[in-house]
């Protein structure tokens, strides 16, 4: 379906400005140990799932959502930012994430200036497919680099060697393209050194941006399960700040600020504008096995295996699993919790006035910075940011 060609917009369609796109593709060569998300190793699924077969499944899911969302009474003017996510999205062709972007703006168009992110791993990237991603409109590349330390890289089943990380960096700016690097601090058997050193060569590389999660062991994970049998030692509350204020430490030392709890930027454009959307709660389409999707507190969620998501869009279905209409009370609980995550805080009058007093209760902890909260905005200290859950449980209603 073209956007020049498709049908007129239905009767009392709403005209949205923005929308962000995330594209989910859920191959991996190898499935990390404490990787939870929805992703799967092999190139041949059967059923239509497989690797070969994905830019074409993504591309007739589009134009699906598409007549969704206009049956539904939504248009959108444009696409402001895209994100190709994983697994690891560059294990498709360059070509083929090229296409997928190429058809998406067939059907909306992408915004001036618009944040088109991919994923990568530092060794499923060339110079020559990090050149034609940046042809092919791609702006932006976030590596998983985890970590600089081979036995720390080992523990989380990370094949990469950690000395391609520079060169990926080298060659995705010699194409013209933004980069991130991602870190994952907290690995069992990780030192605070580990954590020093990996940062430190991070910010060699002389990028403008990083995120930097602490490890969170899911309960189904091959991680969990080393952990249940004794093989590793579950990581410690107490260090887990203490490499924390580290990499903060550190990125600002090198000129970067913090303006999402685990993620730091050179400058106000350097900011990842897709994640942003998300912690802002605005619309996005989720294309792909597994993804979400939100469109005013209506969230809807696709079926998880590639080959049932082939077979249900070869016959013509919408592959979702379910969906929900988000009431106005969780959504509330959400933005509070979404945005005083963020450096730009959350507006003080979103807060229940039940629970407007814990604000002061937190100021006085040293949890949130008294000028902002004299500006009527709650922004979390650093202090506050290790806490964030707890100050946000007191500020829920």
């Amino acid at each position: 379906m073209n956007g020049a060609d498709s049908a007129a917009s239905a009767p009392g369609t709403a005209h949205h400005e923005g929308l962000s796109v995330y594209i989910h593709v859920p191959f991996c060569a190898v499935r990390c140990g404490y990787c939870d998300f929805n992703t799967y190793t092999a190139t041949e699924l059967g059923g239509g799932g497989s690797q070969a077969e994905y830019s074409a499944n993504a591309m007739r899911e589009m134009d699906l959502t598409l007549a969704a969302d206009r049956a539904a009474g939504y248009e959108y003017q444009q696409v402001s930012t895209v994100f190709f996510g994983g697994g690891t999205p560059t294990l498709l062709p360059a070509d083929d994430l090229v296409a997928m972007l190429d058809h998406l703006r067939t059907l909306i168009p992408l915004a001036p200036g618009a944040e088109i992110t991919t994923e990568a791993n530092p060794d499923s990237v060339t110079r020559a497919s990090l050149s034609r991603l940046a042809d092919g409109g791609i702006t932006r590349v976030s590596l998983g680099m985890q970590s600089a330390v081979p036995s720390v890289l080992a523990t989380l089943d990370r094949t990469h060697d950690p000395e391609k990380v520079p060169q990926a960096v080298a060659w995705a700016k010699e194409a013209g393209l933004d980069v991130s690097l991602d870190l994952i601090y907290g690995t069992p058997g990780e030192t605070l050194q580990d954590v020093e050193t990996s940062v430190k060569a991070a910010l060699a590389c002389g990028v403008d941006h990083m995120s930097a999660y602490s490890l969170i062991i899911e309960g189904n994970t091959a991680m969990a399960r080393q952990l249940r049998r004794g093989e590793l030692e579950a990581p410690d509350p107490d260090d887990m700040a203490d490499k924390y204020e580290l990499v903060d430490d550190l990125a600002s030392a090198d000129g970067l600020s913090w303006y999402e709890v685990s993620n730091w930027a050179r400058t106000q454009a350097q900011r990842s504008r897709h994640n942003l959307a998300y912690w802002r709660g605005t619309d996005w389409w989720g294309i792909g096995p597994g993804a979400h999707r939100h469109r005013d507190g209506l969230r809807a969620w696709n079926v998880k295996h590639p080959s049932r998501y082939a077979r249900m869009l070869a016959a013509g279905e919408m592959p979702v699993a379910d969906s929900e209409q988000v009431a106005a009370e969780d959504r509330l609980v959400e933005r509070i919790m979404l945005e005083l995550r963020i450096a730009d805080g959350l507006a003080v009058d979103v807060i229940p006035e039940e629970r407007r007093g814990m604000l002061a209760v937190h100021r006085e902890r040293g949890h949130l910075d008294p000028v902002a909260l004299e500006n009527g905005r709650a922004v979390l200290t650093r202090q506050g940011r290790l806490l964030a859950d707890a100050v946000i449980r007191d500020l829920v209603p």
